[in-house]
């Protein structure tokens, strides 16, 4: 890659072009961004997975760029008009909109007012207004009579069109211009569709306005939302008068004064025209498109922020679980799983109206909890979520049963989907739902990597952004948070296997097949076995792996195996053996680090091993806990000003966060109702994060909560 582009993606990143450089050339190679940023540390000087995943992105961008470059080159070559000058503005171009620019007057054209004057034979007389030697253009006007041209104005008027396209296509006074753009403020007006009951929600955009630089992402994305569906008009209130003369100016500047009236009155006209008809509409175009470029930035951050801490929610662990999908009419569907998610049963009882088979309910829960040997139940959050719940904390289980609220966004999506076919195929979908249910409280991550985020209610304007930059940022949260936690080797689904660094769908599949066939493995050294899984993979991937109760104890650990001999070296000069070694904090603080630095293992790589020994496969993740909504409130008409309630964090946004109170309406914790003025909400709560709020208002018509933090 050319060092400009380094350099750039340097400044870009935060890093050094050395750093850039080596992670190039580690991609080059096949590297993944898990593996590089956790074991290539001494080539990247310990950038984390982030900078890592940026310098990706940016690599990738500017290799596009790169080609597109050599395609205009080659454009404007073959048309005879590339010069030395151009050549190197293009080569030396790191903004996509510069280089559009530069373009824009070689690119071949579609038919235009200026093409359509030319073919008339104008662009001489355009030329002579251009550099101001027509001082009487009328005068000169009368050259160009033709029976396609039949007067002076008609010929003065072409003239003028070709100066105007000439105007908009010139790159100094198009990259002013989006400046001035930039400064302006975007403004909407309501529509006459608006009136519509569909057209409410967007009320506050009938008469707004804002300045473009500073539009909070959440505003503009429902700006654009409101203007797609046709209730607002939207437009940036540039000032055509204070252009005109800029660009008068700076004409002037380069070609000098018009001598004489009759001149100027062209070149004025000419601008003017120009600015209005084709500067205004393309770069009022390209300032909103680049600000919901930002927009789409932040609402992204927001939702691979809701994404990555959804992943890593406590986990319950390896629980036998009875887990209930909850429902009015259709009734509660109850599965039992065993402490390794497989299922062993499922019915279905009739707590609520209109059945109200209470006493049966009772009795099948009861049952079902002595005989499955129940250690938490798992409730969905959805319709009929919070008195289901109520009816099961009343049925008197034992003590040591704990009871969760789980979110079911998604369970639906899983259950229909073709994987939820694939594991549960002779089971109808309320089964497959109540099972993700219970598998999403025992291992968040392993049973929500099968789910699309998109479905997973964490989103902002999820569905208006760039959809290719999103699924970019949800890939890299997955496989993030999959390779930070690590995946049993021995009992992963395809669905979690795949998000390892270097396996990927068909891998996946291989592993499985595999340990379907010859057990489960005993050794990491044993993926070599697998069909297709090459050096290159076992290299990527074996770090990830963990592999319990294992002959060598780092096999389940985070050591990588191309470090086993130096532990082994470590183990022998204490005189023991690596088992004795492994969890043992008293003999591994008398290890000296630096005695172990030397050829690719530096200093950073030997701590990360001195730590990972001591805490050989640690879950980053917390412990769940246990929750309890207040008894005082069922629906919203039981909620009161000046209450205060404990409750959880659905989703958080760029302008506050949600909350579960125990109702069927969430709360909104406005962003400046968390405490400090300005603060990011992302910065004080968590998703699923227990909290206790105090409500501010009840907007019944609505069905609206307002809330404001009090301890979380």
């Amino acid at each position: 890659m050319k060092q400009l582009y380094i350099d750039a993606i340097a400044e870009k990143a935060g890093a050094k072009p050395w750093q850039v450089e080596n992670c190039i050339d580690l991609f080059a190679e096949g590297g993944t961004i898990p593996f590089i940023s956790r074991y290539r540390k001494e080539k990247t000087g310990g950038l984390d997975d982030v900078a890592v995943a940026d310098i990706r992105h940016w690599m990738e961008v500017f290799d596009e760029m790169e080609k597109r470059k050599q395609t205009i080159l080659g454009t404007i070559s073959e048309a005879g008009k590339l010069t030395p000058e151009l050549q190197g503005a293009i080569e030396s171009c790191l903004v996509a909109s510069e280089l559009e620019d530069l373009y824009l007057p070689y690119r071949p054209k579609r038919k235009t007012r200026a093409t359509v004057a030319a073919a008339k034979g104008l662009e001489p007389l355009a030329d002579q207004l251009w550099s101001l030697q027509a001082r009487r253009p009328a005068e000169a006007a009368k050259a160009f009579i033709t029976a396609e041209v039949p007067s002076v104005e008609d010929a003065l008027a072409g003239a003028r069109d070709i100066i105007a396209e000439r105007i908009a296509e010139t790159a100094p006074i198009r990259e002013h211009q989006r400046e001035a753009f930039r400064l302006r403020r975007i403004v909407s007006k309501a529509t006459k569709a608006a009136q519509s009951p569909e057209g409410a929600k967007y009320r506050s955009y009938f008469d707004w306005n804002y300045p473009i630089a500073r539009i909070p992402s959440h505003n503009l994305l429902a700006l654009l939302r409101a203007e797609n569906e046709g209730f607002v008009t939207t437009r940036i209130d540039a000032d055509p008068e204070r252009s005109g003369s800029k660009i008068y100016y700076d004409f002037c500047k380069e070609h000098g004064y018009p001598a004489t009236k009759e001149l100027e009155a062209e070149i004025r006209a000419a601008i003017d025209d120009s600015f209005k008809r084709l500067i205004a509409p393309s770069i009022e175009g390209e300032v909103i498109r680049e600000a919901k470029e930002k927009a789409d930035i932040a609402s992204i951050a927001v939702f691979g922020e809701n994404l990555r801490q959804l992943l890593l929610a406590a986990p319950v662990g390896e629980k036998r679980v009875l887990a209930i999908d909850p429902g009015f009419r259709t009734g509660c569907k109850v599965v039992c799983l065993d402490a390794q998610g497989r299922l062993l049963h499922h019915s279905v009882i009739f707590p609520h109206p209109p059945l109200s088979k209470k006493v049966q309910a009772i009795t099948e829960i009861a049952d079902l909890v002595e005989r499955y040997q129940i250690e938490v139940i798992a409730i969905g959050d959805g319709t009929a979520g919070r008195e289901t719940e109520d009816f099961v904390r009343r049925v008197g289980l034992p003590e040591s049963v704990r009871i969760f609220s789980v979110s079911e966004d998604g369970a639906s999506v899983y259950s229909a989907s073709e994987t939820g076919r694939e594991e549960f195929p002779d089971e109808d979908v309320t089964v497959r739902g109540a099972v993700s249910i219970g598998r999403r409280l025992m291992d968040p991550l392993a049973e929500l990597v099968k789910i699309d985020p998109k479905s997973l209610g964490i989103g902002q304007y999820q569905h208006d952004v760039d959809q290719g930059l999103l699924r970019e940022k949800l890939d890299f949260t997955v496989e993030a948070c999959v390779n930070r936690v690590g995946v049993n080797l021995n009992t992963a689904s395809p669905w979690l296997l795949r998000y390892v660094a270097g396996i990927g769908p068909v891998l996946a599949e291989n592993i499985v097949r595999y340990r379907a066939e010859n057990g489960p493995f005993a050794a990491r050294a044993d993926l070599l076995k697998v069909p297709r899984l090459g050096a290159k993979a076992y290299e990527q991937c074996a770090g990830f792996l963990r592999i319990r109760g294992a002959a060598n104890p780092l096999d389940d650990s985070a050591v990588h195996p191309e470090r086993y001999a130096l532990v082994g070296k470590m183990a022998a000069d204490l005189g023991v053996a690596v088992k004795e070694l492994v969890g043992n904090e008293g003999l591994i603080g008398k290890i000296d680090p630096q005695r172990y630095v030397g050829g690719d293992a530096g200093l950073p790589t030997v701590r990360d091993i001195l730590k990972e020994l001591a805490k050989p496969g640690l879950d980053p993740r917390a412990s769940a806990q246990e929750f309890a909504f207040s008894d005082e409130i069922h629906e919203i008409g039981d909620v009161v000003e000046g209450m205060e309630l404990p409750g959880i964090v659905t989703n958080i946004t760029a302008f506050g966060a949600f909350v579960d109170i125990g109702i069927h309406e969430d709360g909104l914790i406005h962003i400046s109702q968390l405490g400090r003025r300005g603060t990011d909400p992302s910065a004080v709560l968590k998703l699923r994060q227990q909290v206790r709020v105090k409500v501010l208002s009840v907007d019944l018509d609505r069905r609206r909560i307002g809330l404001r933090l009090i301890s979380g």
